[in-house]
């Protein structure tokens, strides 16, 4: 049995092609008249909406894709100037998925990297998105705008990853298994260690092992650093009309530096949200309830 088997058995998968060269790995579960783009975040890959699939399926046609660089999507050389591992760029792909899977609007729920992608995805096509589930993110702008000590030190990734192409890949592929399970037992609240058993952790182990990931990975950060930032700026003069549900970890790192809601009032009209007690940064492995408890409401309440 496949670990895909085990957490998806009644999911079928396929790679279907976005563009030249591109293809996303993409899985289709549940039988609802409506449709839920589920996105990932690093380093992660599709099989973190494990826990949450069993519950939408029973309401909504579930699509849980890795995203370009990751997991068993694609993982394109990077261009000079990181194009095509901008958020533009990945969330596209998301868009010809759904497209080629029939459905012209629906609903998205990311976490953490696919969180950044959906930000995108509503600016860019808004009229294809019924709500947006946002988690343990606020805008990148604003992040790397206000960076300071305690951000740099906890979040050192998001300034290791976008060095000199080739130093930071050398350096994460060394030990992989080690990486994955230090970079996640960082950022796992202590109340939900068991959420991430040794077969899942092995999983997210054997795709970073692929250098290709690892490159696709620190091009999606050296994306966020420079092509998305000129691309961010002159939007956030718009407000965001899709309506957001917001979820972060009152334990992890964004709860604690900023205050959620009021980073996204200026940037959306239409925002509900709440922090996820006991929980650090992984918001749907750990604390999966909750995020549900949240998340049927909003999408019942935006349906068509």
């Amino acid at each position: 049995m496949t670990i895909d088997e085990k957490y998806f058995p009644d999911f079928t998968q396929q790679r279907i092609k976005t563009e030249p060269g591109i293809e996303i790995n993409t899985l289709v579960g549940g039988n609802g008249s409506e449709a839920i783009l589920l996105v990932h975040g690093h380093p992660e890959t599709h099989l973190m909406w494990r826990f949450l699939t069993p519950e939408l399926t029973k309401h909504y046609k579930v699509v849980i894709t890795d995203l370009r660089g990751y997991g068993d999507s694609s993982k394109p050389e990077g261009l000079p100037d990181h194009s095509n591992y901008s958020k533009r760029a990945l969330a596209d792909d998301q868009v010809r998925v759904m497209q080629a899977l029939g459905f012209t609007r629906f609903h998205v729920a990311g976490h953490d990297r696919g969180a950044r992608v959906l930000h995108r995805m509503i600016i860019d096509h808004p009229e294809k998105i019924k709500s947006c589930t946002l988690m343990d993110i606020i805008a990148t702008y604003d992040m790397y705008k206000e960076t300071n000590e305690e951000f740099a030190t906890k979040y050192w990734h998001w300034f290791f990853y976008i060095q000199g192409k080739g130093f930071p890949e050398t350096a994460l592929s060394a030990d992989p298994d080690r990486f994955i399970n230090y970079n996640l037992n960082l950022k796992i609240g202590p109340a939900a260690r068991a959420n991430f058993p040794p077969d899942v952790l092995a999983e997210y182990t054997r795709c970073f092992s692929d250098i290709r990931t690892v490159h696709g990975i620190c091009e999606d950060y050296r994306a966020s650093a420079t092509i998305d930032m000129k691309l961010d700026e002159p939007d956030r003069k718009k407000k965001i009309e899709t309506p957001l549900l917001l979820l972060w970890g009152q334990n992890g790192v964004v709860g604690k530096l900023w205050d959620v809601m009021e980073k996204w009032k200026p940037l959306a009209s239409n925002i509900e949200g709440a922090g996820v007690p006991q929980c650090g940064h992984f918001v749907p492995e750990e604390q999966p309830a909750f995020v549900l408890e949240k998340m049927l409401p909003f999408l019942e309440k935006h349906r068509a």
